[in-house]
C-alpha cells in the first residue's frame, strides 16, 4: 500500500526531473531572441519552467504536513495497484514494440491487449477494434496528413 503523501512526492520528483531534463535540453537550442526571431529552445524553456515550478509547488505541498488529502495514510490499495500495474505494463509494451513492429501493428496488439486480455471484450470483437485502431492511424496520418508514422523493423524487413 502506498501513502498520498509518498505518491504526491514521488510524482513531484518525477515531473521536476522531466521540466529540468526540459530545460538543460533548450539551452543546448538556445533561448531568447536572434536575428531570426524567437530561438528554438525558448518555448521548450518556458514550458519546462513551468513544470519544475509546478512541481517544486507539489513538493513542497507534499512535505508540509497539512489537513488535507496528503494526510490520508493509503491512496492505492493492493488491489488498485494491480489495476495501475494492468494500465502501464501493456503501455510499456506497447512503446518498446513500436522500433520493432512498427506503430501500426504495435496499436494493433496494444489494443487487442488491453480489451481481449482482461476480458472486456470478446476475441473477434476485440480483433475488429484491433484492426479498426491500425486502419484508422493509416488513413489518418498516411493518407490525410501526409505522415509517415514509425513502420519498425519489422516493415523493414518485409520490404515496406
Amino acid at each position: 500500500m502506498i501513502s498520498r503523501r509518498t505518491l504526491e512526492l514521488a510524482t513531484a520528483v518525477l515531473t521536476g526531473s522531466f521540466g529540468v531534463a526540459v530545460v538543460v535540453s533548450s539551452l543546448d537550442n538556445g533561448i531568447g531572441w536572434s536575428s531570426a526571431g524567437v530561438d528554438a529552445g525558448t518555448f521548450p524553456f518556458l514550458t519546462g519552467t513551468i513544470v519544475v515550478l509546478g512541481s517544486l509547488y507539489n513538493l513542497v505541498r507534499g512535505v508540509v504536513p497539512a489537513a488535507t488529502l496528503a494526510s490520508v495514510p493509503i491512496a492505492i490499495t493492493s488491489i488498485e495497484l494491480r489495476r495501475l500495474v494492468g494500465l502501464f505494463v501493456p503501455a510499456a509494451i506497447f512503446v518498446a514494440a513500436i522500433p520493432l513492429a512498427g506503430m501500426y501493428v504495435a496499436s494493433a496488439l496494444y489494443v487487442f491487449a488491453v480489451l481481449a486480455i482482461p476480458r472486456h471484450q470478446s476475441v473477434p470483437r476485440a480483433l475488429a477494434m484491433a484492426g479498426a485502431t491500425a486502419l484508422a492511424l493509416y488513413l489518418v496520418f498516411e493518407r490525410m496528413f501526409q505522415v509517415s508514422l514509425p513502420r519498425g523493423a519489422l516493415a523493414s524487413a518485409l520490404g515496406f
